[in-house]
């Protein structure tokens, strides 16, 4: 069939238009998932990481800040049954985030540590390796792994493959059990998965991760790890830290120290 150079210029600008369309819908579909939209005040980095100084954080006994802050932020649902609860962070006796040093020479003082857990944000995430429908990924632009529920099936296969425990399933509607919904953050469904984003909306948005803003010690510091001038590089440079289950390869980015 022959073509005129009208015809063909009227069909090609219909093509371009529905390819933008199909770019702006898809980046729209990401920001539904829980990805916001990168703004001029934006906070970026080459890799995303958190430094948790356990000695300034058991100063304050019993403080949950980071955690309610964390999950007030995020319609977290406050679920009584521990077999179904929901937690993006939550704190834990040292000994058993840390097992493999339960015969190492440590002061009595650190087994005894309550110490924050959330999502590492893995270089090298298992979960997202397991996921069928990749609803969990990892953004190349600053190392978080990320999470559309949209996408996700429920299949638990991350939740096998996370060997922190630092995802949660919802097994029903978590709706109900939100004490003071959060109206501009999203709320989940019955079964999918769900965990810390290290707070890539507020990251957007040009604030710091709800945990590090509302820690009354400034036990936790964020910041870039690439950048040999951040807080996070220079605390890890001079100071001694831990991983969890560093054996593994998976490079966890949140950082412990003693």
């Amino acid at each position: 069939m022959s073509m005129d150079r009208k015809t063909f210029l009227k069909l090609g600008g219909c093509g371009l238009a529905a390819a933008v369309a199909g770019n702006k819908l898809a980046g729209l579909v990401q920001i539904a998932g829980g990805q916001s939209a990168p703004g001029e005040k934006t906070l970026r980095a080459s890799r995303w990481a958190m430094v948790i100084d356990t000695r300034k954080c058991q100063r304050a006994d019993g403080c949950d800040a980071c955690i309610r802050a964390c999950h007030e932020a995020h319609n977290v649902p406050s679920i009584p049954d521990p077999r179904r609860e929901i937690k993006w962070a939550w704190k834990d006796r040292f000994e058993h985030a840390f097992p493999e040093l339960e015969t190492s020479p440590l002061p009595g003082d650190v087994r005894e540590r309550q110490v924050l857990l959330l999502c590492n944000h893995c270089a090298n995430p298992p979960c997202v390796r397991v996921c069928p429908t990749r609803a969990t990924w990892k953004r190349q632009s600053d190392g978080i792994v990320m999470m559309d529920w949209h996408r996700c099936i429920g299949c638990r296969y991350c939740v096998a493959a996370c060997p922190y425990g630092s995802r949660s399933f919802n097994w029903f509607d978590p709706r109900p059990y939100i004490r003071n919904m959060h109206a501009e953050y999203p709320t989940r469904t019955r079964g999918v998965v769900e965990k810390c984003t290290f707070c890539e909306e507020r990251l957007a948005e040009g604030r710091l991760p709800a945990c590090v803003e509302a820690c009354p010690e400034k036990a936790l510091v964020f910041g870039d790890a690439a950048d040999p001038n951040s807080e996070v590089s220079q605390l890890l440079r001079e100071q001694f830290a831990l991983r969890r289950k560093p054996e593994l390869g998976t490079e966890p980015q949140v950082f412990y120290l003693l």
